[in-house]
């Protein structure tokens, strides 16, 4: 049986670094229901799944082209 990868999970630097996004507009869009809400580890750790941002990348991409 094939073990699947794991998954990494990333913090809001990376998460602004890919998506040239900054903190509050993140949170604006998490609000908004437009940009995917991270999985909370603590109080105060939240980190989004790397697939799940390159997914929301991929689709504003693919929006584009349909433009």
């Amino acid at each position: 049986m094939e073990r699947a990868q794991p998954q990494s999970l990333l913090p809001i630097r990376s998460v602004q670094a890919q998506t040239n996004l900054g903190r509050t507009k993140i949170y604006e869009l998490i609000r908004k229901g437009e940009f995917p809400a991270p999985i909370k580890l603590g109080a105060r750790t939240a980190r989004w799944p790397a697939a799940v941002i390159d997914a929301w990348i991929q689709k504003k991409i693919d929006a584009q082209g349909a433009a």
